[in-house]
C-alpha cells in the first residue's frame, strides 16, 4: 500500500506545480514590462544586470542659443531700476500705509486680476511705469520709427500708469498720507520724457519741481514735529529724499543717452512686429523677472450686424409723419417735391405790383422779437468760498468779492502769490516777494513793496497797481483798462502788453514829485518797406 500512496502524493504535487506555473504565465502575459528591461525566465532567482549596450540613453536637451547682448542704454536703465527704483520701493514698503500697500513686483501681479485703484500701491505703480519704459527703450533699439498712431499705441501702458497714480490719489483723499500720494501723482509725469524731442531731461527736472510742492510739505511737517520725538518719523524724510533722488538719476540718464529724445533703429523691423516678439521673449529678463506676462485674452467676437428694416410703403392706417420726420419725408421725394405747388399768376406777384405790397396783411407786429438771454437766477448760482492759504512757498488768494477791508499778506523773498477770481477787492503785499500772478479778476487793486521777478496779469478788467519799492517788469495780457503807479525807484520798470487797451502809466516827475500820466499805445501801424525789405511797425499817435 505504500507504493500507491506515494504515487498519489506525487501526482497531486505535479498537478499543483502545473497550476502554479500556469498562474505565473498568466500574470507574466498580462503585465507590460519596460522595453529597456529584459524579461526574466520563469524560475530565475537572481536577476543579472542588463548589458550596457542594451540600455537606451535618454537624448540630451538641445543647446539654447546664446542670449542676445543688451544695448548699453538699456543696461544702464536696468542699473537705474536696481538702484534708485528698488530703493524707493523698499522704503515705501517700510513706510507702510497706502504708499506701501500691496507693494509687489508688477510682472507677477499681471497674472492676477487688475485691482481697484484703492487697492493699488503708488510704489508698485511707479515700479510698473519704469518697467514699461524699459520695454519701450529696448524696442527702440530693434525697431524702425513708427507712425504716430502706432507710437501712441506703444505709449498706452505708460499712460495707463500715469492715470492709475492719479486715480489712486483721488480715491484716497481722507487718507493720512494724501500729501505723499499727491507728491507722487505730481511727479509721475516724469515718465512722459519719452515723448519730448528737445532736451527731455529738462522735463524730468521740471517734474521734480512739481513733486517738491507737496514733498516739501512732508519735510516741513517732520521739521515742525522735531520738538516731539515720539511723533517724529525719520522714515518719511528718507522716503521723500529717495523719491527726489529718482528724478535726479533719471535726468542724468536721459542727459547721457537721449539728449535729443529717444532714437530708433533706421534698419530695424516694424515696431508692431518687434513689440509682439518682445512680449513673448523670455531671453531678455526685465530687472527682477524671469519671464514675460501672459498675453491678454482675445476680445469677444463681434455681435451680429444690425438689421436695417426699410419700408417702401406706409401701411394703411398709419398717421403721416410730422415735425422733422415730415421734412425728411418730403425731401426724399426728389424732383417730385414741387408737384403739389400752385403756379402763381403775374397779377399776384408783389414785386411786380407795388399796390399789393402796400396792402399786405403781414405787419411788423407779427414778427416775433428775438429771444433775449435771461440772466441766471441768484438762487442757482453757486458761490465758491473764499480762500487764503500758504502752500509751501506759494500764497493763493481766490474767490474774494466786494471786500470792505484790504487783504494784507506778509511775504518773504522765496514766496510767490497767485490772485485768482478776486473782484472789487484790494490786496496789500508787505515785504519783498518773488512773483505775483493775477488772473480772471475785475476791479482789483494791488499794492506792493518790492518784487524780485514780475507782476503777470492775465484777463483782468479795471486793474490797479501801485509800487512803493522796485519791480523789474510788468506783463499785461488781455487787460481791459489799467492804472499803474510806479515809485521814483521803479521808473526803469519794463511793461509788456498784448491784446490790452486803456492802460495808463503814472510816473513821478523829478521837478514837482507829482505823478505824470502817460497812456500806453494801443494801436500799431505796420507796413512793408520795399527799400529796407522788411516789415516796419510804428505807433499811431492821436493828436487833437
Amino acid at each position: 500500500m505504500a507504493a500507491p500512496n506515494t504515487m498519489h502524493n506525487l501526482t497531486t504535487l505535479i498537478k499543483r506545480l502545473e497550476a502554479a506555473t500556469s498562474r505565473l504565465e498568466d500574470i507574466a502575459t498580462t503585465t507590460e514590462l519596460p522595453k529597456d528591461v529584459p524579461a526574466l525566465a520563469l524560475g530565475q532567482s537572481v536577476v543579472s544586470p542588463p548589458d550596457a549596450s542594451a540600455v537606451s540613453t535618454p537624448p540630451l536637451p538641445p543647446k539654447q542659443p546664446p542670449a542676445e547682448p543688451v544695448p548699453e542704454s538699456v543696461e544702464e536703465f536696468d542699473t537705474l531700476l536696481a538702484s534708485s527704483v528698488d530703493t524707493y520701493v523698499k522704503l515705501s514698503n517700510e513706510l507702510g500705509g497706502i504708499v506701501a500697500q500691496q507693494v509687489r513686483c508688477w510682472p507677477k501681479a499681471l497674472l492676477l486680476p487688475l485691482p481697484r485703484p484703492s487697492q493699488m500701491s503708488s510704489a508698485s505703480e511707479v515700479h510698473r511705469g519704469f518697467q514699461e519704459e524699459r520695454k519701450l527703450l529696448l524696442l527702440t533699439t530693434k525697431a524702425a520709427k513708427p507712425e504716430l498712431p502706432i507710437f501712441q499705441k506703444l505709449l498706452k501702458p505708460i499712460n495707463d500708469v500715469i492715470i492709475s497714480v492719479g486715480e489712486l490719489k483721488d480715491s484716497n483723499r481722507p487718507d493720512p498720507m494724501y500729501t505723499q500720494l499727491s507728491a507722487v501723482a505730481d511727479g509721475i509725469m516724469m515718465l512722459a520724457w519719452v515723448t519730448i524731442e528737445n532736451r527731455p531731461y529738462k522735463h524730468v527736472e521740471e517734474c521734480l519741481g512739481s513733486a517738491q510742492f507737496f514733498g516739501n510739505r512732508v519735510l516741513k511737517e517732520q521739521k515742525d514735529r522735531h520738538g516731539s520725538p515720539s511723533s517724529t518719523d525719520p522714515k518719511q524724510v528718507e522716503w521723500i529724499q529717495s523719491f527726489y533722488q529718482l528724478f535726479r538719476d533719471l535726468a542724468e540718464y536721459v542727459k547721457q543717452f537721449y539728449p535729443s529724445g529717444i532714437t530708433w533703429n533706421p534698419h530695424g523691423q516694424p515696431a508692431e512686429a518687434v513689440a509682439k516678439a518682445l512680449s513673448g521673449d523670455v531671453s531678455q529678463p526685465v530687472a527682477g523677472r524671469s519671464g514675460g506676462p501672459p498675453p491678454p485674452p482675445p476680445p469677444p467676437p463681434p455681435g451680429p450686424p444690425p438689421v436695417l428694416d426699410i419700408k417702401t410703403e406706409t401701411p394703411p392706417g398709419t398717421a403721416s409723419p410730422s415735425g422733422l420726420g415730415a421734412v425728411f419725408s418730403e425731401l426724399n421725394k426728389g424732383a417730385a417735391v414741387t408737384k403739389g405747388l400752385r403756379k402763381v399768376d403775374k397779377s399776384e406777384m408783389t414785386h411786380k405790383n407795388p399796390s399789393l405790397r402796400a396792402g399786405s396783411a403781414v405787419s411788423d407786429r407779427a414778427k416775433s422779437p428775438a429771444p433775449g438771454k435771461k440772466p441766471k437766477p441768484e438762487s442757482m448760482r453757486v458761490k465758491k468760498p473764499a480762500r487764503k492759504e500758504l502752500e509751501g512757498n506759494k500764497w493763493t488768494l481766490e474767490n474774494y468779492d466786494k471786500e470792505s477791508e484790504p487783504i494784507e499778506i506778509n511775504v518773504s523773498l522765496n514766496q510767490s502769490v497767485l490772485i485768482s477770481r478776486c473782484n472789487n477787492t484790494t490786496v496789500i503785499l508787505k515785504g519783498k516777494a518773488n512773483q505775483v500772478t493775477v488772473e480772471n479778476s475785475s476791479r482789483l487793486s494791488l499794492v506792493l513793496d518790492t518784487l524780485v521777478s514780475t507782476v503777470d496779469v492775465v484777463k483782468a478788467q479795471n486793474f490797479g497797481l501801485q509800487v512803493f519799492g522796485t519791480i523789474p517788469t510788468v506783463m499785461l495780457d488781455q487787460v481791459d483798462g489799467a492804472q499803474i503807479y510806479l515809485s521814483k525807484e521803479s521808473t526803469g520798470t519794463k511793461l509788456f502788453t498784448s491784446k490790452s487797451d486803456g492802460i495808463n502809466l503814472n510816473v513821478i516827475s523829478s521837478p514837482s514829485d507829482d505823478y505824470k500820466e502817460v497812456p500806453l499805445p494801443s494801436q500799431i501801424c505796420s507796413y512793408f518797406d520795399e527799400g529796407k525789405g522788411e516789415l516796419v511797425s510804428e505807433i499811431v499817435a492821436h493828436a487833437g
